[in-house]
């Protein structure tokens, strides 16, 4: 990993305490998966919030969990995309962050990410939500292409003695989507918890970094 990658991470998993808390200062790949369109602005700032019911988990999510490391594993030895659980912010706005599944910088310093599923349906592409989280995590890391890994399973049983493995590149067009109702939400936020007009933004590509306690809203452990 280069030196400015390893100087943009702000937590680990490892340290889910931390980890959670950082995440709940920005805007994650799991909080863009939702956005669709404008109109789920309202839906995922009442989430990011704590409203309406929480997720704690279920035997599907557990099964993920504890198959991820051995599908990491089989990524690493065929890919060399090796097994990543820091969370990163972006380059320029620091309330854009993301957690890869697995990361790779060759000597260039092209980055590749992987990102990791479980499932039990049989895919015929790739859902959209999880592509938006692949784009995002592009984004935020400056990643050209994402491995995006999946086992299917029955009755928590893996079908294929394998995962299945597609490439997806870096799209700008959606990418440039995905920052708009980014910064759509982080504004609801401001308002929400603030009551206060939003201030004005600069385009992203040439404002400078915001002041680190700017909005509130991503503030919501101080």
């Amino acid at each position: 990993m280069t030196p400015e990658l390893q100087a943009r991470i702000v937590a680990d998993s490892r340290d889910r305490v931390g980890w959670l808390r950082a995440r709940s200062r920005g805007i994650t790949a799991t909080d863009v998966a939702t956005l669709t369109s404008e109109n789920a602005i309202a839906r995922a700032a009442d989430a990011k919030l704590g409203g309406g019911a929480s997720f704690g988990g279920n035997a599907y999510t557990d099964h993920g969990r504890r198959r991820e490391p051995e599908i990491a594993a089989w990524v690493a030895a065929t890919h060399g995309i090796q097994p990543s659980s820091a969370l990163f912010r972006a380059e320029i706005e620091q309330r854009h962050l993301a957690t890869p599944d697995g990361i790779m910088v060759d000597g260039g310093g092209t980055v590749t990410l992987a990102e990791i599923k479980t499932t039990n349906k049989s895919w015929r592409s790739i859902p959209r939500n999880y592509l938006r989280q692949i784009w995002w995590q592009q984004y935020v890391l400056g990643a050209e292409r994402t491995l995006f890994c999946w086992e299917e399973h029955v009755d928590f049983v893996p079908v294929h003695d394998e995962p299945r493995s597609v490439w997806v590149e870096r799209d700008e067009v959606e990418i440039a989507k995905l920052i708009r109702l980014a910064n759509g939400l982080i504004d609801e936020l401001y308002h929400r918890t603030t009551g206060n007009p939003v201030p004005e933004r600069a385009p992203l590509p040439t404002r400078r970094r915001p002041e680190r306690n700017m909005y509130r809203a991503l503030a919501l452990s101080d």
